[in-house]
């Protein structure tokens, strides 16, 4: 479930945004105490650090707060470790999840040296790729509707070291619970893969989740819908509005940061891990995306197969061409290959239907309406940089419109039931981390296109994946080798 990608008067004046003494006066009246500013490392995760409120002059957006690069995965080396950051005025909001009265501002990162904006800054990439979207001609505006999936577990440990290695989930809703002892079993749990939508008792998060949902509210992001996903023991999605890339971004470090805060705070666990548990559905991020001009929408033709225009078919064929480098952004850990496997609705196949939720491309037929038709690329996951994967996705369709790719003829069938011959025809996505770094590696250009990505941005994502996430997850000895080679 998604938002229907449709522009609003609204939002067009919200992203013109508060000038910094607005945001000043409004924080002194609504009480603020403490600024918190917040910026993302390469990988995608929120780095922050806060002042007293006293300290936000107008001067500090333009001037900048300095912090040390060099302690930032994926930043600088020790030798050139000052950097600024420049709050973004537009990006405030009073945290709804702290105690202490607190501002938050999202931040740019630039060079205290040069002036200039900081080239490994994902937030300045999905900025670089709205500029490249308005002066390619193609388009003004793209729109991006992600939909974040999550668990919600009462429990976890892990740990790994020389002598051990192993991971314990546990949450009262799963169904292995159904016969634990020790305490009252009030039964009422979802299934494996029988968690779409049941009322409670068996979905025992509705409270929580609605928690959250005001969270994300309370912070000025629009949500839609919540509501439990196909996963035993909290699978969860809750949906929010589609916006611009670079502000849809935003709003994904927003939410993955309110919802972990509000299951902290009431007593759980939440992750965003791809595949946290075996035999059961992985977390994905299905990202919807849409290109407008003068308030139409690009990718609608009532003419077209599943009502889609020469534009977004061409958008599809770049997206599906170059779909093995956009997974190195957007699946890039190696437990996303653990969700993209045959079975479990995984979206592997490099074809794109209406009907197919196995397709990597996926059109959306609730409505046959102008504006809502876009188109659903299902592959991303949610430990993904958001910054960067949209990006890369924007810069893909892009390609594909310049060079006109036409992509597979769309296939409504289950894959799953086709014959050997002719399933052999439908290609996959990569089976792991490594070979989709090597895809990126193969197949960038596209990328560089306008000076969105850098050569130097997608070198050091390539060294940093391969050397901390894919050569140590390959050394060492897995749980379950020890139950298959034990007794060799």
């Amino acid at each position: 479930m998604t938002a229907t990608l449709e522009p609003t008067k609204a939002a067009a004046k919200a992203a013109a945004g508060p000038s910094p003494a607005d945001v000043i006066r409004r924080a002194k009246d609504a009480g603020v105490q403490v600024v918190d500013v917040k910026f993302c490392d390469l990988p995608g995760t929120w780095q922050h650090f806060s002042l007293p409120l006293s300290q936000l002059t107008e001067d500090v957006f333009t001037e900048g707060l300095g912090f040390d690069g060099s302690s930032i995965r994926g930043f600088q080396a020790i030798n050139e470790s000052d950097m600024l950051l420049l709050p973004d005025a537009a990006s405030a909001f009073v945290d709804p999840v702290l105690q202490v009265p607190t501002l938050s501002l999202t931040c740019d990162i630039a060079d205290p040296i040069t002036g200039e904006r900081y080239s490994r800054d994902p937030r300045y990439v999905a900025q670089k790729a709205e500029t490249h979207l308005k002066k390619s001609g193609v388009a003004t505006t793209a729109y991006f509707g992600p939909e974040a999936e999550f668990y919600i577990f009462n429990s976890v440990r892990f740990d790994q070291n020389a002598h051990e290695g192993y991971y314990h989930i546990d949450s009262d809703e799963g169904i292995w619970n159904s016969g634990s002892n020790g305490s009252a079993n009030l039964g009422h749990r979802p299934r494996h893969k029988e968690g779409y939508f049941p009322v409670p008792p068996v979905d025992k998060l509705q409270d929580l989740r609605s928690r959250i949902m005001l969270a994300l509210i309370a912070a000025g992001v629009d949500v839609e819908v919540h509501h439990h996903e196909v996963g035993t023991a909290g699978q969860t999605e809750i949906d929010m509005r589609f916006d611009t890339l670079t502000r849809m971004a935003d709003q994904v470090m927003i939410y993955k940061y309110i919802v972990k805060n509000v299951c902290a705070q009431n007593g759980y666990t939440a992750t965003f891990m791809p595949k946290p548990m075996y035999g059961d559905n992985g977390s994905g991020m299905h990202v919807h995306m849409s290109l407008w001009d003068a308030g139409q929408n690009l990718f609608f033709d009532k003419a077209g197969y599943a009502l889609l225009s020469d534009s977004a078919r061409w958008y599809i064929g770049g997206l599906i061409k170059h779909a093995a480098a956009i997974l190195a952004f957007a699946a890039p850990t190696t437990n996303s290959y653990r969700r993209l496997v045959p079975g479990y609705e995984a979206p592997i196949n490099l074809i794109y239907s209406k009907r197919n939720r196995s397709a990597i491309c996926r059109i959306p037929m609730y409505s046959e309406s102008p504006q809502s038709k876009r188109v659903e690329f299902r592959a991303p996951d949610p430990s993904s940089n958001p910054y960067l994967t949209f990006a890369a996705l924007l810069m893909a369709g892009l390609d594909g419109i310049k060079h006109k790719i036409e992509p597979p003829k769309p296939m409504d069938v289950d894959l799953y039931e086709l014959e050997p011959a002719e399933r052999k025809h439908v290609k996959n996505t990569p089976g792991s981390l490594q070979e989709s770094l090597a895809a990126l590696q193969a197949d960038h250009a596209f990328l560089l296109e306008g000076g969105v990505f850098t050569q130097d941005l997608i070198d050091t994502w390539l060294a940093y994946k391969r050397a901390k996430e894919v050569d140590p997850v390959a050394l060492r000895p897995h749980p379950y080798e020890f139950f298959l080679y034990y007794d060799c």
